[in-house]
């Protein structure tokens, strides 16, 4: 079942086309799905300026032309320039250089703190993506965050999603993911575990093999059972991991769960800490090569 949290397109996965190329029609963009939210329950909808140019971004998240999902930002912008979300597709759709990328996302970031202001903040914290006023920033943040781990400002980039998680402790975007698999990079193990405490119910494949390989680390005898649950969770990682299984890119754009595209996901943003952890892959293959999967209920 596809979910909406969007893998980071990399080019080492590789797209498996569907046999049917009319069989998969394409998913649509729930940022654009938010106006129809905005109509029932926002009230305010294009009361102000900032509110006129988010409507013209919900228009541009559905339009299917790439030129005018661009047009539609930049006419927002000039509605006003404090719309985060015009400079989020900009970032993803026009720019033509990391450089580029870069300048959107921190004029996002900046767009959106001056529209929601300090009592926003105040107001919203704890709770921030329960607001649609928020999202725009949160977005923004987000993208801003991504970019500067691959630029290799990694402190900088933890810092962004620490402070995104303390804003919204549900974590409705999934930066937990993207924060575990940074620490583990660095290292971190202190704020690792400390991360993986405040979310230790969450059962996705990518907290599961994280917490396996923490475990096996630290020889934790309860290793093995988090191996298996990662295994049940998503049997296509260790084969990544091991090379036996090729990476595999979403064809859609979203990630679906236990399939080849999550575990490709997983392994692009946390392959090189299993690699540099001695005897950590061979070992998952030893716990996980005899399990079988779960039956499914009709």
């Amino acid at each position: 079942m596809p979910v909406s949290k969007k893998p980071r397109k990399k080019a080492m996965a590789k797209s498996k086309k569907p046999e049917n190329d009319d069989a998969l029609p394409p998913m649509p963009d729930r940022r654009g799905m938010e106006g129809l939210m905005a109509g029932l329950f926002g009230g305010q909808r294009g009361s102000d300026p900032t509110a006129a140019a988010q409507d013209i971004m919900y228009e541009a998240w559905e339009a299917t032309s790439r030129s005018k999902r661009i047009a539609l930002a930049r006419k927002a912008l000039k509605v006003s320039p404090l719309c985060a979300d015009a400079y989020v597709l900009l970032a993803e759709e026009e720019a033509g250089s990391v450089e580029e990328v870069l300048v959107y996302y921190q004029k996002g970031v900046a767009a959106g703190e001056e529209a929601l202001g300090p009592d926003g903040f105040e107001e919203y914290a704890g709770h921030f993506w329960g607001f649609l006023e928020t999202r725009p920033y949160m977005r923004a943040r987000a993208g801003l965050a991504a970019l500067l781990w691959r630029l290799g400002q990694h402190q900088e980039a933890i810092d962004h999603c620490q402070a995104m998680l303390e804003l919204n402790p549900n974590d409705n975007q999934g930066i937990r993911y993207a924060l575990a698999g940074h620490l583990l990079a660095r290292d971190d193990i202190k704020a690792l575990r400390k991360l993986l405490k405040q979310y230790e119910d969450d059962c996705a494949a990518a907290w599961l093999y994280t917490r396996a390989l923490l475990a096996f680390r630290e020889s934790d005898p309860g290793a093995g059972k988090l191996a298996e649950e990662a295994w049940l969770a998503n049997s296509h990682v260790p084969g990544v991991l091991f090379g036996k299984q090729p990476l595999v890119a979403s064809i859609n754009g979203y990630i679906t769960l236990g399939g080849e595209d999550e575990a490709a996901d997983y392994v692009e943003e946390n392959g090189q800490a299993w690699q540099a952890t001695p005897g950590a892959i061979a070992w998952l293959a030893a716990v996980t090569r005899k399990l079988k999967p779960r039956r499914r209920r009709n």
